[in-house]
C-alpha cells in the first residue's frame, strides 16, 4: 500500500499537468481581436486603427495628433486624426478584445477541482481527498468554441464596417467644412462690395446724381449679401462642429486650419464598367452573408449524416467489491429511430439553409442596385462640376473682362459694373457646391463598394451551452 500512494501522487501530478498544458494552448491574442479590421482598412485606406490600453499609448496617440493639427488638415490627415484621438472608436476596439478573451476563455479546458475532508468516528481518523473534472464542459466546449468564433467573426466584421463608415463620414464631413468655408469667404468678399456700392450710391444720391430707386436697389443688394454672409457663416461653424465631432476634438484641439479651398476636380472621370463585379467582391455585407451560407451548408450535412442515428454511446466498466473479483468491460448504445426518423430536424436544417441561401442572393441583388446608383451619382457631380469650371465660370469671366473693358473706356459707370459682378456670384458659388458634392459623391461610391454600417451578425451561441463552456 505504501508503494501505491507515490503512483497515485504521480498520477494526480501528471493530470494536473495535462490539464495545464492543454490550457496553455488557448493564448490570449496580443491585438484584441483587432486584426482582421486592421487588415480592411490597410486594404482601403492604408489607416491601421491602434488599440489604446495604456496611459503611454493615449500620450503617444495624442502627440501624432498635434502634430497633424499643427498643419493645416488635409482629408488624409482628418482620418488619421480620427482614427487617433476618436475614443467611440476605440471603446469599439475595447469590445473586440472583450470578444477575443471570452473566445479564449471557452477555449481552454475548465479549471479541476480538489476536495479535501476530514471525519472522525471513535478513534478512527478518516482523510479524504477528490480531483473532478467538469466532462458537461468538455463535451459541449467544441460546439460552444465554434459558435462564439463565429459570433467573433461576425462582430470583427461589423466592427470593420463601423469604422470604414466613419471613415466615410469623416471625409465627407471634412469635404463640407472647406467647402463652407470657402463659401464664406467669397460671400465676405460679395459683401464688402456691395456694401462700397451701397455706400457710393447713397453719396451720389445725396448729391443729387442717382435716382432713388437705383440708390434701392444698391441697398437691396447690400442687405442681401450681409444676410448670405451671415448664412455662410452659421454653415461654416455647423459643418466644423460636425467634423470636430467625428474626429474627437475639443479644447485646444479645436484651433487648427483646414485648406482655404476644395481639391481640385480630377482631369478625366473615371470609366468602371466592372463596377458591379467589383462591389460583390468587396462588399463586407456580401461576405457576411455568404460566411452564413456555408455555416447553414455545413449543419445541413451534419444533420443528414446523423438523420436516423443521432445518439451513440460508449462506456466502459470497472467494478470492484470487497466480496467479489474485479469486473471490467465496455458497452454500447444507440437511439433506435422507432418514433423520430429525423424529418423533422432535416426541413429545419434545410430551411435554414434557404433562408440563407435567399438573404444572400437578396444582399447581392441590393449591393448591385446600391454601387449603380452611386457610380450615377458620383459621374454625374462630376459632369456637373465640370461644367461649371470649363463653360459656366468662364463664360462669366470672359463677360465680367468686357464689362471692365467697357468701364475703362468710359462706356459704362461703376455701377454697371457693380451690376455685372452681381450677375457673376450665383456662378462662383455654384461651382463651389458643385465641387463639393462631387467629392462627397466620390466618398459614398467608395462607401457603397463596401456595403452599410450595419450588418446581421451570427446568432450567439445559446445560453445553456455558453454556461456550460464556463463550467467549473
Amino acid at each position: 500500500m505504501r508503494r501505491a500512494e507515490p503512483v497515485r501522487r504521480a498520477r494526480v501530478a501528471l493530470i494536473l499537468l495535462a490539464c495545464a498544458a492543454l490550457a496553455g494552448c488557448a493564448a490570449l491574442d496580443p491585438e484584441g481581436g483587432s486584426a482582421p479590421v486592421n487588415t480592411l482598412l490597410q486594404q482601403h485606406g492604408g489607416h491601421r486603427l491602434q488599440p489604446q490600453r495604456t496611459a503611454d499609448d493615449i500620450a503617444a496617440a495624442q502627440a501624432q495628433v498635434q502634430t497633424l493639427l499643427a498643419q493645416p488638415l488635409t482629408v488624409d490627415a482628418a482620418v488619421q486624426v480620427a482614427l487617433l484621438n476618436h475614443r467611440g472608436l476605440q471603446a469599439q476596439l475595447a469590445q473586440l478584445g472583450v470578444a477575443s478573451a471570452e473566445l479564449t476563455s471557452l477555449g481552454r479546458l475548465p479549471n479541476p477541482g480538489f476536495s479535501f475532508g476530514r471525519s472522525r468516528r471513535g478513534d478512527e481518523r478518516e482523510i479524504e481527498r477528490g480531483l473532478h473534472f467538469n466532462l458537461g464542459a468538455l463535451l459541449v466546449r467544441p460546439l460552444v468554441v465554434q459558435a462564439e468564433g463565429r459570433r467573433l467573426a461576425a462582430q470583427q466584421q461589423q466592427t470593420a464596417a463601423s469604422v470604414l463608415a466613419h471613415v466615410a463620414e469623416v471625409r465627407k464631413a471634412w469635404v463640407r467644412a472647406v467647402a463652407a468655408q470657402q463659401t464664406g469667404a467669397y460671400m465676405h468678399q460679395v459683401q464688402d462690395a456691395a456694401a462700397a456700392g451701397a455706400e457710393l450710391a447713397r453719396r451720389m444720391a445725396e448729391a443729387g446724381n442717382f435716382s432713388r430707386l437705383q440708390r434701392a436697389r444698391e441697398h437691396s443688394f447690400s442687405a442681401e449679401a450681409a444676410l448670405n454672409l451671415a448664412r455662410a457663416q452659421q454653415s461654416s461653424v455647423a459643418t466644423r462642429e460636425r467634423l470636430n465631432r467625428l474626429l474627437g476634438l475639443w479644447g485646444p484641439q479645436l484651433i487648427y486650419t483646414l485648406p482655404e479651398r476644395l481639391p481640385d476636380l480630377p482631369p478625366e472621370g473615371a470609366d468602371r464598367p466592372d463596377i458591379e463585379r467589383e462591389a460583390l467582391a468587396t462588399r463586407l455585407d456580401l461576405r457576411a452573408a455568404q460566411s452564413q451560407v456555408q455555416a447553414s451548408a455545413r449543419g445541413l450535412g451534419l444533420t443528414r449524416a446523423t438523420r436516423f442515428v443521432n445518439v451513440l454511446e460508449f462506456g466502459l466498466m470497472h467494478n470492484t467489491s470487497n466480496e467479489a473479483p474485479r469486473q471490467t468491460g465496455w458497452e454500447i448504445g444507440f437511439e433506435i429511430p422507432l418514433f423520430d426518423f429525423g424529418d423533422a430536424r432535416l426541413a429545419r436544417a434545410e430551411g435554414l439553409y434557404l433562408q440563407q441561401v435567399h438573404s444572400a442572393a437578396a444582399v447581392a441583388v441590393q449591393a448591385r442596385s446600391e454601387v449603380r446608383e452611386s457610380w450615377h451619382a458620383q459621374r454625374t457631380a462630376w459632369d456637373i462640376a465640370r461644367h461649371y469650371r470649363d463653360e459656366i465660370v468662364p463664360a462669366a469671366k470672359r463677360i465680367s473682362d468686357e464689362n471692365l473693358l467697357r468701364y475703362n473706356g468710359m462706356f459704362i459707370g461703376v455701377f454697371e459694373l457693380l451690376a455685372d459682378a452681381r450677375s457673376q456670384v450665383a456662378a462662383v458659388n455654384e461651382s463651389i457646391n458643385a465641387l463639393r458634392d462631387f467629392w462627397v459623391a466620390q466618398a459614398e461610391l467608395d462607401m457603397a463598394l463596401l456595403g452599410p454600417a450595419t450588418m446581421t451578425e451570427v446568432a450567439a451561441p445559446s445560453t445553456s451551452a455558453a454556461e456550460a463552456g464556463k463550467g467549473h
